[in-house]
Parts: structure tokens; C-alpha cells; sequence
């Protein structure tokens, strides 16, 4: 265990979160908002108050805030923002606050017939076969967050096995224009500064197919399946396996592919990138290790894990992480190798925590964290990595299930 000074520092920062603000005019929605609001900050407040580090006095304040005003459940809402975001804040406290859980079941159906739309909505894309959007389909605004929080909160609902059945479908390849695209293929750009001409095919666990990677391995780990689920985990696994680098500093994966790049069958990248959970080899190494505990593929399990032991030993991809972030930085990594390590063969990864949580609290800027206070960039995500580290111990509120990594 470790547990200075990373008690003391967040301590600090929920110091730094003792009052909800009300949003700007402009950003009312900022309250529902997982990723930068007032619902992600409160899952902070309840982990701890779930670890007797803080009170349910504090948590609830926060909560509070977060439903202050009318729940967004409009087809925008995704689990980092609306109804499903309310949601996945009311379950993290559900089992100890009977009001929290009654909340919770006036909002569900809400979330459940949205699902329902959105499925009707990709399929009806699939069907006339164009590109997918991360809209569609990824974490934080598509089908696949959804279906994480489903899967938590109503794991016999059909809307989780329509989402299910939907990424299977996602999984096979699609005709465009006469060349063989990956189903998850999304026409624009990963980013506005990152131009892809022709669209790309994106590997991350936020955005790209690691995330629905991750949910069915999921799923299937815990009994909940449709069919054709295992041979979809295999067929993203076989397409990784294409793209997956063997360097020196061992395995990596790209970012994402281009057109020209799947055109030439070659990457022009050369380099690892950035080790963090978004996109990094952290996050795909960890979906690669759900699914191959799901299958069971022992050979694959070994294969990821070697990779994830490597790049967090490796001086020089950890020096290209920038801040303390869940989102790309160090608390991130911190808790994707802690999950990591908990499911597997070798110590290996486990021998390497003591040091990325060192590096973890070395970075940690209490200026920098008071302009952002959220949960994916902010404050209140690196006070829940700091939390695990200091306590050595899954998260009792369950708050990185909604990064896919447990």
C-alpha cells in the first residue's frame, strides 16, 4: 500500500472540490457532464465517502447538483453526458442510498428507449452501408457507453442485447467504393488538427474499436451473450493482431490507420504512442486481456500483458505522458495497469505500480488542477487514481467501469 503522500494530496484537491459552482448560462449543461461537470466530480465524493475517506454529507451535495435541473435524455445523451451520465453517478451510490437507487429506475427507461433509437438508427447505416461516426458507436457519446452502463445497471435488458448484437454486426467488413473497409471505418477525421483524408480506422479504447472490444469481452465474461459474440472478439483481436508493432520496447499499436495506410498495408508511424488509456497501448493492452480472458485465449493473455509490462518499464514512451490526467496522462496509466495487474498471469505489471504511482504524485500540479476540476482531465479523475493508490484496493463505487477497463 501506499499511502503518503497520496492521501494528503487528495485531501488537497477535494479541498479544491468543496463547492458546486453553477455553470455559465451558455454551458448549463456542464452539470450532467461525466467528463467535465458536476456528475463526474461527485464520483470522487462518493468513492470516498463509500471508503469512510470522506461523508455521504459531502456526496450528496454534489449529486444534488448534478440533478438539480431537468435530465437531458434527448438522442445527444451518451454515458458521459445526460440521463445515462445521471445514471452512472446514481449507481456508484445506488447500494447505499435507497433515494440514489429509486432515482435511478425513474431514469432508466429514459436511457433504455434511447438505446432502442440509436440501435434503429445504426443499423438503418449498416444497412445502406455507409460509414460509422464515433457518435455511433464509441465511449463516450456512442453505443458502446451505453451499453457499459446497461450492463451494470440491466444486464437482461434487450436494449443491452440489441447493443450487442449491433457491435457484432460492427465487427464485420464493409464495401466501399470497391475496397474492404473494417466495419468500425468513420469517414472523418480523428480530430479538427488531425486531418485523415479518406477517414480512418480507429484501435483506441475512447474512440476506436478497443472500446467495443472491451464491453463484449465484458459481457461475455459475465454470461451476457448474443449471437456470434466470441468469433466478434476474435475478429477484432485478428484485426489488432495485423496492425500490432514489434519493436525493441515491445508491442505497440498505431492511434489509427488512414486510408493510405490501409491502402499500402504500412504504417508510417515508427514510433510508439503516448502510453495513455485513451488511446495508448495501456487501454488496447487491457481490452486485449478482457477478451482473452473471455474466450479463454491464454497465448493472448500473455501476449498482452507482456505488452503493457513493457511499455510501462520503457523510460521513453512513459517520458511522452504531459499531465496527470485519466483522460492521457498518469492517472490513466496508473489505473489501467492497477486493473491490469489484478487479472494477471505475472507480477509483472504489479512490480511496476510503486514507481508509475511515484510518477503519478512527482507530476501532480494543485494549480493546474484548480482550472479544471472534472473527472476525464481534471481534479477529480487523478483524486480517484490517487484514492487507488493509496488504498491498494478496486474502487468500491465501480467509477472505472465507465473507462472500460473493469
Amino acid at each position: 500500500m501506499i499511502a503518503q503522500p497520496t492521501d494528503d494530496l487528495t485531501g488537497q484537491l477535494v479541498d479544491q472540490l468543496t463547492t458546486s459552482m453553477p455553470p455559465a448560462a451558455d454551458e448549463f449543461w456542464q452539470v450532467q457532464s461525466l467528463s467535465r461537470g458536476t456528475a463526474g466530480i461527485a464520483l470522487l465524493h462518493i468513492e470516498r465517502a463509500h471508503t469512510n475517506a470522506g461523508t455521504w454529507t459531502s456526496a450528496h451535495t454534489w449529486v444534488k447538483a448534478a440533478t438539480a435541473d431537468s435530465v437531458i435524455d434527448s438522442n445527444d445523451a451518451s454515458l458521459y453526458l445526460g440521463a445515462p451520465a445521471i445514471c452512472a453517478m446514481l449507481h456508484a451510490a445506488a447500494d447505499q442510498i435507497p433515494a440514489y437507487a429509486a432515482a435511478l429506475n425513474r431514469i432508466l427507461p429514459a436511457v433504455i428507449a434511447s438505446a432502442h433509437r440509436r440501435v434503429d438508427a445504426a443499423l438503418t447505416r449498416i444497412n445502406r452501408r455507409e460509414t460509422a461516426t464515433f457518435d455511433e458507436y464509441d465511449l463516450f457519446r456512442g453505443l458502446t457507453g451505453i451499453g457499459r452502463l446497461l450492463l451494470e445497471q440491466e444486464p437482461g435488458n434487450d436494449a443491452l442485447a440489441r447493443i450487442l448484437d449491433y457491435l457484432v454486426r460492427l465487427t464485420h467488413p464493409l464495401q466501399l467504393d470497391g475496397t474492404t473497409l473494417p466495419g468500425w471505418w468513420v469517414s472523418h477525421d480523428p480530430d479538427p488538427k488531425l486531418p485523415a483524408p479518406g477517414g480512418h480506422a480507429n484501435f483506441g479504447l475512447a474512440h476506436g474499436i478497443s472500446g467495443p472490444l472491451a464491453l463484449l469481452a465484458t459481457a461475455q465474461r459475465r454470461g451476457v451473450t448474443v449471437p456470434g459474440q466470441p468469433e466478434a472478439i476474435e475478429r477484432i483481436c485478428a484485426y489488432l493482431d495485423t496492425w500490432r508493432h514489434n519493436s525493441d520496447s515491445g508491442s505497440w499499436w498505431p492511434q489509427w490507420i488512414t486510408r493510405s495506410q490501409l491502402n499500402a498495408e504500412a504504417l508510417h508511424q515508427h514510433e510508439p504512442p503516448r502510453p495513455s488509456w485513451c488511446y495508448g497501448t495501456p487501454g488496447i493492452g487491457r481490452a486485449h486481456q478482457l477478451a482473452a480472458l473471455a474466450l479463454p485465449d491464454t497465448a493472448r493473455q500473455r501476449m498482452a500483458e507482456q505488452t503493457v509490462a513493457a511499455c510501462l518499464s520503457d523510460p521513453a514512451q512513459l517520458a511522452l505522458i504531459g499531465d496527470t490526467s485519466l483522460c492521457h496522462g498518469w492517472s490513466g496509466l496508473y489505473q489501467t495497469a492497477w486493473r491490469t495487474a489484478q487479472d494477471a498471469l505475472t507480477p509483472a505489471i504489479s512490480l511496476q505500480l510503486p514507481h508509475l504511482a511515484r510518477q503519478l504524485t512527482r507530476h501532480v500540479d494543485l494549480r493546474a488542477t484548480g482550472e479544471d476540476a472534472g473527472f476525464l482531465t481534471g481534479a477529480a479523475g487523478l483524486g480517484l487514481a490517487l484514492h487507488t493508490a493509496s488504498r491498494n484496493a478496486a474502487p468500491l463505487s465501480g467509477w472505472d467501469s465507465w473507462l472500460l477497463i473493469s
